[in-house]
């Protein structure tokens, strides 16, 4: 038997938990970059002369691909940290809730920009 199994285990899981949400971060993050292509095509190109800007969907969507690209670093080197103090001999306090505010305050941050963005669009294009 692998000695700590359950808590490898367990730190395993949750690494892959981080994986699937920095891939879903960066699909989501190219899906918000494509959307201009999709205003585009729903409003027959009204969008293009109404004047609206239109970047601030591709920075936003560059952002979260980055995001989600810094997301996997970040999960790998807490995979590997906590898997060396499982290991250790000795007792170690456990921190790690930094990254797990900073990630909800970013996501917290977009969709308040997304509100307000597909809103703005919505009601100038009327």
């Amino acid at each position: 038997m692998i000695p700590h199994f359950s808590d490898l285990s367990a730190n395993e899981r949750t690494y892959l938990a981080w994986i699937r949400t920095a891939v879903s971060l960066m699909g989501f993050g190219f899906l918000i970059e494509r959307f201009d292509v999709f205003l585009v095509y729903t409003t027959r190109g009204a969008v293009l002369n109404s004047g609206l800007h239109l970047r601030a969907s591709e920075w936003l969507g560059l952002g979260m691909i980055l995001l989600g690209g810094v997301l996997i670093l970040l999960a790998t080197r807490s995979y590997y940290r906590n898997a060396r103090l499982i290991q250790a001999e000795t007792a170690a306090a456990y921190r790690g809730t930094m990254l797990e505010r900073v990630l909800t305050t970013l996501l917290v941050a977009l969709a308040l920009f997304l509100v307000l963005y597909v809103g703005y669009q919505l009601t100038s294009l009327h």
